[in-house]
C-alpha cells in the first residue's frame, strides 16, 4: 500500500496580539485538517511579530515556557483533529535561558519532540544572537503517526550539513519553519536573487537527500520587513508540488508519497556512493593547504 501523507503550511501575516495570531493559527490549522491534512506547519515563531529586528529586552516578553499555554492549546488541538502539529515558539527555557525552539505534537495531542534551532544568524534585521541560545538537541529526526521528521528553522535551511544528518538519522520530511523576507530598500536590486536562492537552496536539499521539503513562510510588512511568503513544498527529485504566493496569507498543501524517497533514492544513489572515509574535513572550521595536504598524506598512508 503506498503510504501518501497531505503536508499543509500555513502562511500568514502576524499583529501584536499574541492571542490573535493563536486564534489564527487555529483557525487555519481547523481548515487544513478539514481538507484532509494529516500534518500541519507553522510558520517560525508564529505567536507574534518577528522579534529580532532590534536588540530590545521588551521582546523577551514574547517568549514562554514549553510545555505552556500555547503548547497546551495546539495539543489539545492535534488530539481533537487526529493531526500532526508542528509549531515555532520563542522558548523561555530557564531565568535569562531562551531558545527559537521548534515543537512537535503527535495526532494524539502528544508532546513528539522538540527541535532547538542549531544555527544562530546576525544579520540586520535579524538580530537573532541577542536573544536565543544555540540549540543543544542536535538534528534528532522525530516520529510521528504520519511520518518521520527532521525540523530545522529557517537559518538552519541554508546548511547542507543540516539537512544530510536528518536524512540519516531517517527522516522522511524535512520541514523549516521560516521568518524571511526583503529589505524595503533592497528588494528592487536584491529581491528577486534573494528569494530564488531562499528556495533553490531548499529544493537542493531534497534533490541530494531523496526526501520531502517543506518551508512555511509568513507575510506582511513589519516596520522595514516584507516576509516574501512563498511558502513552498518540494518532493525528492526537487520539484515543486506547490508553492504560496508573495502577499496572500494561504494554505499550501501537497501529497507526499513516502514510497518515492526509496524510487528516487534507488535511481538517485547519492547515499550509497557517498565516501564517508573522505570527509574528515568537514568537521573543521576551515582548511588551508598545507593542513589538507596533511591530511591527504595521513589518509594516503593508512590507506597503503
Amino acid at each position: 500500500m503506498s503510504r501518501t501523507v497531505r503536508l499543509a503550511l500555513v502562511q500568514m501575516s502576524c499583529t501584536d496580539s499574541r492571542d490573535a495570531n493563536v486564534d489564527k493559527a487555529v483557525e487555519r490549522i481547523e481548515q487544513a485538517a478539514a481538507d484532509g491534512a494529516q500534518i500541519v506547519c507553522l510558520q517560525e515563531l508564529f505567536t507574534g511579530p518577528y522579534p529580532c529586528q532590534a536588540e530590545d529586552h521588551a521582546m523577551f516578553s514574547w517568549a514562554e515556557s514549553i510545555p505552556g499555554p500555547t503548547t497546551d492549546r495546539l495539543a489539545e488541538l492535534a488530539g481533537r483533529l487526529g493531526v500532526v502539529i508542528v509549531a515555532s515558539m520563542f522558548e523561555k527555557r530557564s531565568a535569562g535561558l531562551y531558545h527559537n525552539t521548534a515543537v512537535v505534537l503527535d495526532a494524539d495531542g502528544s508532546m513528539a519532540g522538540i527541535y532547538r534551532k542549531m544555527h544562530i544568524p546576525d544579520d540586520p534585521l535579524y538580530y537573532e544572537k541577542f536573544y536565543f541560545t544555540p540549540g543543544d538537541l542536535g538534528f534528532r529526526v522525530i516520529e510521528t503517526r504520519f511520518a518521520k521528521l527532521g525540523v530545522g528553522v529557517c537559518w538552519d535551511q541554508w546548511y547542507p550539513e543540516a539537512a544530510r544528518l536528518f536524512a540519516l538519522a531517517g527522516a522522511e520530511i524535512l520541514l523549516y519553519p521560516t521568518a524571511i523576507g526583503w529589505i524595503d530598500e533592497e528588494k528592487a536590486e536584491f529581491g528577486e536573487g534573494q528569494h530564488s536562492a531562499w528556495e533553490t537552496m531548499m529544493r537542493s536539499h531534497a534533490i541530494a537527500n531523496g526526501m520531502w521539503v517543506g518551508a512555511p513562510n509568513r507575510v506582511g510588512h513589519e516596520g522595514p520587513l516584507q516576509f516574501w511568503g512563498a511558502s513552498f513544498i518540494a518532493g525528492p527529485n526537487g520539484q515543486l508540488a506547490a508553492r504560496g504566493d508573495h502577499e496572500a496569507e494561504q494554505i499550501v498543501t501537497a501529497d507526499c508519497d513516502l514510497d518515492l524517497l526509496d524510487v528516487v533514492r534507488t535511481h538517485w544513489p547519492f547515499l550509497r556512493d557517498r565516501r564517508i572515509d573522505a570527509y574528515g574535513g568537514l568537521t573543521e572550521r576551515f582548511l588551508d593547504q598545507p593542513a589538507l595536504q596533511g591530511r591527504a598524506s595521513l589518509q594516503g598512508r593508512a590507506a597503503r
